[in-house]
């Protein structure tokens, strides 16, 4: 099975491929010095392999490796997400 993350920057979105079809995808929003990550969706026969986390993962260390913006999690697996992962949590925006 073949992995593929993107950042689709037409639709606003990080999306994840296996083998080609569409299976996961995590929208965002762009404001000055942040990114709000908003919604995620990981399509039924794929939920509960890790494959959501795998995307988050892909969009955090996108915007680290951007630079110069904090995370705001709006969608309340992304705000688990980063209680889960300690070492990322210097990115969320101040509260």
């Amino acid at each position: 099975m073949v992995k593929d993350f993107r950042r689709a920057e037409d639709v606003s979105r990080y999306e994840l491929h296996l083998d080609g079809a569409l299976v996961g995808v995590l929208d965002y929003r762009e404001a000055p010095g942040s990114v709000a990550l908003v919604r995620s969706f990981t399509t039924p026969p794929f939920r509960g392999r890790g494959l959501a986390g795998e995307l988050v993962a892909f969009a955090v260390d996108d915007i680290e490796a951007a630079g110069g913006r904090s995370v705001v999690p709006m969608c309340w697996y992304v705000g688990q997400w980063f209680e889960q992962h300690p070492e990322k949590v210097h990115l969320l925006a101040p509260a």
